[in-house]
């Protein structure tokens, strides 16, 4: 049996393997066992999506839970970011969501945080695939009143709009701006609205009905063209679109044009670098990033530390650099200064207190970076192989980057969560690097099926 934690938790097709409520419960059972300390009866966070599956997750996690003599903090529908926050605040030992974030609904995922509101680590994640897949804790079974309990926080969406609200100015008001806010019917579709609207904008919102099958469902982050439609129609002065888990964002300036996390990095950045708040005047970015940003912070005399794809990896390094600010292209932005993970209202504010401070549209703000072209390829594959050992592949990666030398870069990784290889090519000519792409999309399908 293969690995249960891929780059962000657990995640695959629900009721099917490693997403059933058998596992869940043995992953409840293991959590509880791993974060239990001495006599103390440890109280571990529970927070969900709007999937339909996350009611049978849930409770088999719950069970799991106060089965090994641990108690249970419910908080139902709620962000990812939130639970992050929740887990801290409330001194939980750790927190649980529910989630595979911007993927279908019949997909779910399960990704845990400790009580630090930072992911797990590996070696902890592996600890725990040990204790599921083997028998060391089959014999440790509480009874009577050792069995833990479960709690339904009923404030805990207060709780987290108060941490939202703290991110702006206490006298920041958004009166008279209009926006079109897309909550991709998932985690966000109460919370988002809330506290926009407490904050005096005008709204127009999208993707706030869940019913259970809908998430993500033509709208969110992955649609950015259904805010761009609806802000051109509304004459908004700005389109929010949060995914699933309200982990990630994409905007849409007042033309209706999409602004990516490249693009609200460098604004973000460049606020930050010109009020000296900045840490190290550096931003942490992926590999995926457009070599424009390190052009934009350079001018302004910053700097762009690069890491592997995946919001985790942005995070150990700026723990570890002791930097504030990172993101990645497809909208996940973490501002350590507010919060512990990726957090797309959180982003979402940012913006708008920048666009009030400075009184500028967002498509001006936006022109501070300057993009090279790039060409984005997804390929389904069927079989998993080592990349460095097809001979095909690797030959024609050389070759293309051999042609772009220092104007370009190519990127060719499998994806963490889906069965996917994704392609990466930048440079100065876009006809250029799209049949380049194009070359090794076409490697790829003849050597991964």
């Amino acid at each position: 049996m293969g690995r249960l934690f891929g780059t962000d938790g657990i995640r695959g097709v629900a009721n099917v393997h490693p997403m059933t409520t058998e596992m869940a419960m043995q992953l409840g059972r293991a959590i509880a066992f791993i974060f239990k300390r001495g006599n103390k009866r440890p109280r571990i966070l529970i927070g969900k999506d709007t999937r339909l599956s996350g009611y049978m997750l849930e409770n088999a996690l719950l069970s799991g839970i106060c089965s090994m003599g641990a108690d249970c903090l419910l908080v139902g529908p709620i962000p990812t970011p939130g639970i992050a926050f929740l887990t801290t605040s409330m001194r939980a030992d750790a927190g649980v969501v529910i989630s595979a974030s911007h993927n279908p609904f019949q997909d779910n995922g399960i990704k845990i945080f400790s009580h630090d509101g930072f992911k797990l680590p590996d070696e902890l994640e592996e600890r725990i695939e040990e204790l599921i897949l083997g028998n060391s804790i089959d014999s440790f079974r509480p009874t009577a009143t050792d069995i833990g309990k479960a709690y339904r926080i009923a404030d805990a969406p207060g709780r987290y709009i108060m941490l939202l609200k703290s991110t702006l100015p206490r006298e920041m008001k958004l009166d008279g701006m209009k926006i079109v806010l897309d909550c991709a019917h998932g985690a966000s579709y109460a919370i988002a609205p809330t506290v926009l609207d407490e904050l005096g904008a005008g709204l127009t919102t999208i993707g706030v009905r869940p019913n259970g099958e809908n998430i993500n469902l033509n709208c969110g982050s992955l649609h950015p063209e259904v805010i761009s439609k609806s802000v051109i129609k509304h004459k908004a002065d700005i389109g929010i679109a949060l995914d699933g888990d309200g982990d990630r964002v994409i905007f849409s300036d007042e033309h209706g044009s999409k602004i990516d996390g490249d693009q609200v990095m460098a604004i973000c950045a460049l606020d930050l670098l010109a009020k000296k708040r900045l840490n190290r005047k550096t931003l942490v970015a992926t590999v995926m990033s457009n070599i424009g940003l390190e052009r934009a912070l350079k001018k302004a005399g910053g700097k762009v530390v690069r890491t592997p794809v995946g919001d985790r990896y942005v995070v150990e390094e700026m723990r570890r650099g002791k930097y504030n600010l990172g993101g990645e292209q497809s909208g996940h932005m973490i501002f350590l200064d507010h919060n512990t993970t990726g957090d797309g209202i959180i982003t979402a504010l940012q913006v708008l207190a920048i666009m009030t401070e400075q009184g500028r549209k967002l498509s001006e703000l936006s022109q501070v970076l300057t993009k090279y072209p790039q060409v984005l390829m997804n390929v389904s594959v069927s079989k998993k192989k080592d990349m460095n050992k097809v001979p095909a592949l690797t030959s024609t990666i050389e070759k293309i980057k051999k042609k772009l030398g220092s104007t370009g870069r190519v990127l060719v990784r499998s994806s963490g969560t889906e069965p996917l290889i994704r392609i990466m090519v930048e440079g100065e000519d876009r006809k250029e690097i799209q049949k380049m792409a194009e070359d090794i999309a076409r490697c790829v399908e003849k050597n991964f099926q």
